[in-house]
């Protein structure tokens, strides 16, 4: 009878025990995840922001490097799409409509009303809105793996979520009224 409980009590123990290890792979793979998440926006916004100010002092934009940190996030982006919670993909998504367009404002310099208005607006896009939607999903990802939760966390996150979604869409609406003009005059 004693060793049946005994036995019955390191199985208990050995069941918590694996339960506890596949918890901690779990979170590990998460924390990976998020991390690589993280660090390819934060690439990609960089590799942007480099490329304006390159083709600002009149050298020639390193496509490659855009191309290659825009794909990098690509591939993170779709993964993540399959195992982030609705919180953090909704900040994923909008994020990576703004580097879309980010990318898309890096291409086209120094195309637009005119180049000072076109790398003005370019800087201003880097430095701040996606500067602060990058912000954003590194807060999303570490109240996510609560590493740092706070109690106005989603009010917090649907204001930066909304002046993002607002900033991607008007830039993206200006740069297409500027194509349409272009294609018109041409």
């Amino acid at each position: 009878m004693f060793n049946e409980f005994a036995s019955q009590k390191r199985e208990r123990r050995a069941d918590q025990q694996r339960v506890q290890e596949r918890d901690d792979r779990v979170q590990q793979a998460r924390r990976d995840l998020y991390a690589r998440l993280n660090t390819t926006a934060r690439a990609y916004r960089v590799a942007a922001r480099d490329a304006v100010r390159a083709a600002e002092r009149g050298e020639a934009i390193e496509s490659a490097v855009l191309d290659a940190a825009k794909e990098a996030w690509a591939d993170e982006y779709s993964q993540a799409q399959m195992a982030l919670t609705k919180d953090v993909l909704e900040v994923a998504s909008t994020l990576n409509r703004a580097l879309g367009v980010g990318y898309t404002v890096a291409k086209r310099l120094p195309s637009g009303p005119s180049p000072e208005v076109a790398y003005s607006r370019a800087n201003t896009w880097f430095s701040g809105p996606l500067s602060d939607g990058v912000y954003l999903l590194r807060v999303t990802l570490r109240h996510g793996l609560g590493v740092e939760v706070k109690p106005d966390f989603e009010r917090s996150r649907m204001r930066g979520l909304t002046v993002l979604d607002t900033a991607w869409k008007s830039l993206e609406r200006q740069l297409d009224s500027e194509q349409t003009q272009a294609s018109r005059s041409a």
